[in-house]
């Protein structure tokens, strides 16, 4: 009986040891960017913008389907906004666009959750937690219209820095995928849901200006047991 006990225990043991992994490498890969603007009442939303993300992860996966996860990763997030302008001076007809790039270089720390449905095959919630450490707006103004009889066009290009109006923390919680190779090669997928308000409240302001964004990518895990 007690050989039966004693070989029992050395099998769990076994189980366990296999079953505790920590992996760690890097990966990046191409973000989807949503700006959504509110004020007075009005929701304002820009156009998404392609950027990209970098960075670092570490995986401790302490049974067969479970594990947990963070990140360390740099992505210049922000959106983008297209307006037509029109106008008369001096009774010459105007039109053009003005173009408006908001980036916001942010450094995020997604901390996640992660269930094995297969070997191979994980899924995972969390929270990203981003802080923004630069904010700039960079606007494009082209104009164009005809005076005396003669075409003309102009361009000017300005670039703000805005971060002095920005609160830092940008909370996302998010969902996502990822699919692993034999070979330690990954790839994954999330949406995150931004939730904090970017915008500095002045007096007697109540807008909001919020950044969600999906991240699809690649890596690779080293390690193993």
């Amino acid at each position: 009986m007690k050989k039966t006990l004693l070989i029992a225990a050395v099998a769990v043991l076994g189980i366990n040891a296999n079953a505790q992994e920590f992996k760690f490498g890097p990966k990046a890969g191409y973000s989807l960017s949503m700006l959504k603007a509110t004020g007075e009442g009005t929701t304002y939303k820009f156009d998404a913008k392609s950027t990209f993300y970098a960075g670092a992860m570490a995986e401790y996966k302490f049974s067969d389907k479970f594990a947990v996860q963070g990140e360390v990763l740099y992505s210049p997030l922000g959106g983008k906004q297209e307006e037509a302008v029109a106008f008369t001076e001096a009774g010459v007809n105007v039109t053009g666009t003005e173009k408006t790039d908001w980036k916001l270089g942010t450094v995020q720390i997604p901390i996640s959750a992660k269930y094995y449905a297969t070997e191979n095959l994980a899924f995972g919630v969390g929270l990203n937690v981003g802080v923004i450490i630069s904010a700039k707006v960079k606007s494009t103004l082209e104009l164009s219209g005809s005076a005396l009889g003669e075409a003309f066009s102009e361009s000017e290009t300005t670039t703000t820095d805005v971060k002095d109006n920005m609160n830092k923390l940008n909370l996302a919680p998010f969902v996502g995928a990822e699919y692993t190779l034999e070979n330690g090669l990954f790839f994954d997928a999330r949406y995150n849901l931004g939730v904090s308000n970017l915008a500095k409240k002045e007096d007697g302001e109540n807008g909001t200006l919020k950044n969600s964004f999906i991240q699809v990518g690649v890596g690779f895990k080293f390690g193993g047991n």
